[in-house]
């Protein structure tokens, strides 16, 4: 099969047609937390993120990505922790939930049923899987900021199901039963 040259490459409009192709891209969802202290009351935060990525195993290194003018980032590089709650197939409106604007999340957070984890903190809600990191590192990536977590505990729960985010919408991916 032959390769076309640059010369032969159709122009392309990278802003919109990257949207289109990430589309096609399938991945996990999880909610990710963080607090900030101000005024000696802590304030939790927490965002739906599907920008997860396993960097190492030695050491235990994951990243995220979130946006530069976000006031979650800013809490999370305040407090330079973090917690991950993986979601399930029964977690959508947990997604949709902390996707909204900040004080709806706010609002969520205090109803919704959650426990700090034990090494940072963050809350971690009712998920698939979970882990809480510490910051160890993070490059500025145009209108983001990815970040570099060091893991420093995790914990899994048996599901059936796992969520993904595919094509603009959330679907269910079952296990199949061993």
């Amino acid at each position: 099969m032959g390769e076309l040259s640059a010369a032969d490459r159709p122009p392309v409009a990278v802003e919109d047609d990257l949207r289109s192709v990430m589309r096609n891209f399938a991945t996990g969802v999880c909610v990710v937390s963080t607090f900030s202290d101000a005024e000696s009351t802590r304030r939790h935060n927490a965002l739906t993120i599907n920008s997860l990525t396993s960097l190492s195993l030695d050491p235990a290194l994951v990243s995220l990505s979130i946006r530069r003018d976000s006031a979650f980032l800013h809490d999370l590089m305040e407090s330079r922790v973090w917690a991950l709650s993986l979601l399930d197939g029964g977690g959508e409106d947990l997604a949709r939930i902390f996707a909204r604007p900040a004080e709806e999340r706010g609002k969520a957070l205090r109803s919704l049923p959650s426990e700090p984890g034990e090494r940072t903190g963050a809350l971690l809600l009712d998920s698939a899987a979970w882990m809480e990191c510490r910051y160890r590192d993070h490059l500025v990536a145009g209108d983001h900021l990815l970040i570099v977590g060091e893991v420093v505990g995790t914990g899994v729960r048996h599901t059936r199901s796992s969520l993904v985010f595919l094509h603009g919408a959330f679907h269910r991916f079952e296990r199949r039963a061993t």
